[in-house]
């Protein structure tokens, strides 16, 4: 009788333990359930660079003002990479919105570099052009 209580009680035990271990494993992937679903809607909206405003493109994650106005100015793109490729963009940062962004093809522009090498020369000027300490011009 006593075995059969024990039997019982160890059985019921186990029981318990197993629903508490079921219980506690489904939170965390109903977390990542979440967080997939937030990603996936996230990510359904793509940022066409060839036709986006200053403030949407402003929005992307890295990307400022100056960079947005690089990328108008630059366009049109014939893919997403031309941003790194023409040097609009570093690497780092095309790697943070490589996966919010597309190039939409515009019918009759031609793209390439030109556009964006022409957009940033006529950003940067003589910015980086450093005098010499103590010489004055003749």
């Amino acid at each position: 009788m006593v075995r059969r209580i024990s039997f019982l009680l160890a059985s019921l035990l186990l029981i318990a333990g197993l629903s508490f271990g079921q219980a506690r494993t489904l939170k965390p992937s109903a977390f990542l359930d979440s967080q997939a679903n937030s990603a996936a809607k996230h990510s359904s909206k793509k940022v066409d660079i060839n036709s986006a405003t200053k403030e949407e493109l402003d929005a992307l994650p890295g990307i400022g003002e100056v960079y947005s106005q690089k990328i108008v100015d630059g366009r049109p793109y014939r893919s997403k990479t031309d941003l790194v490729t023409c040097k609009v963009i570093p690497q780092s940062t095309y790697d943070k919105i490589k996966n919010d962004v597309v190039a939409h093809q515009v019918p009759g522009a031609s793209g390439g570099c030109a556009n964006a090498a022409a957009a940033t020369a006529g950003s940067s000027g003589n910015a980086g052009a450093k005098k010499k300490k103590g010489s004055q011009p003749k």
